[in-house]
């Protein structure tokens, strides 16, 4: 039984409230037959007679009595405050987002163009994942570390916002950016260690072939998954000329089968974004492929609220005392 947030662990005591009736009409009764009968010839010696304070107050210790005994019965039937909380424990998955930032990752196929596509989506996935460490990878004609795995989410993002093409030499060594992704995760005693490998191109770089970084990544039990970027066909892709910026359609070409190779023996899944819309339907459901395990376990505590009632009912014993001997003490 709950009463504005008390709770009694002994309700059953309340029927004992059942009795205050019958002995309040037991007391009257017997004051009654206790009372003497006098026999008077008239009632004008009484005209103006007005009772004294006592017997004014003569319910008094009655009702300190009855008081008393409801504040015994709600104190029988226990009431009790309680607190409530939980203690949260969290078993986080280790994610490195490996990000192709070749030239060629600047064609506007997927709006404004895929790199920028690809950040803001990125952003997004680490923003739904506050329990995680991330990493962040980054390649073209060969491969660097932009941040190490991190629970700083602010500081990945800052450096993530910060990645522009250009800033290595051109180029897609696709199997040096995975394998870079793999050294920074293989140490982890995450649960789970996951690499979202992006890229729009064919590994045309580096000394490390796309299928060994895959095989590397199989032996450190790391699964990845693998994301080609572009539309089917050709591309709008912005060249410099003398003349300002000139848009030029460029053949789209994807090694899928490396990509999705790899994701295979690894255990993760290959996708295809051909859109903006499309990248973020990949993000969401690695998101939800890789669920970071979190135990909740609640806990209460119980505080007894009776002994307030004790007292309280101890002080109308003590009034009820009082009050018979002293105002109504009656001669032996």
């Amino acid at each position: 039984m709950i009463w504005h947030g008390i709770q009694f662990a002994q309700p059953w005591f309340f029927w004992l409230l059942l009795l205050i009736p019958l002995l309040m009409a037991f007391y009257f009764w017997n004051l009654r037959k206790k009372q003497p009968g006098i026999t008077f010839s008239s009632f004008e010696g009484l005209k103006g007679y007005r009772p004294g304070m006592r017997q004014r107050l003569r319910m008094l210790p009655l009702i300190f009595d009855l008081l008393a005994a409801v504040a015994i019965i709600i104190a029988l039937a226990r009431p009790q405050s309680s607190s409530s909380g939980q203690n949260v424990s969290t078993e986080g998955i280790d994610i490195v987002l490996a990000l192709d930032i070749s030239g060629s990752m600047l064609a506007e196929d997927l709006k404004p163009n895929r790199i920028e596509a690809a950040k803001k989506v990125a952003e997004q996935f680490i923003d739904n994942r506050p329990n995680d460490r991330i990493g962040l990878v980054v390649f073209s004609g060969e491969s660097f570390t932009q941040c190490p795995l991190t629970t700083d989410h602010a500081v990945l993002k800052n450096l993530l916002s910060g990645i522009q093409s250009g800033m290595l030499t051109d180029g897609t060594a696709l199997g040096e950016g995975l394998a870079t992704a793999v050294n920074r995760i293989r140490n982890s005693k995450a649960r789970s260690k996951v690499i979202i490998l992006l890229t729009d191109g064919v590994n045309n770089m580096g000394a490390i072939a796309p299928q060994t970084a895959g095989e590397i990544a199989k032996t450190f039990g790391i699964r990845v998954y693998t994301i080609g970027v572009g539309t089917t066909g050709y591309a709008p892709y912005p060249f410099k000329t003398p003349f300002g910026i000139q848009y030029q359609n460029v053949e789209v070409q994807i090694d899928e089968d490396v990509l999705r190779q790899i994701a295979t023996e690894t255990g993760g899944k290959y996708f295809r974004a051909t859109s903006t819309p499309k990248l973020k339907e990949i993000y969401a459901e690695i998101d939800q492929l890789e669920k970071t395990k979190i135990d909740v376990t609640e806990f209460r505590h119980k505080t007894e609220e009776f002994y307030p009632l004790v007292l309280v009912a101890l002080v109308f014993l003590a009034l009820d005392g009082i009050t018979r001997y002293t105002l109504f003490k009656t001669l032996p």
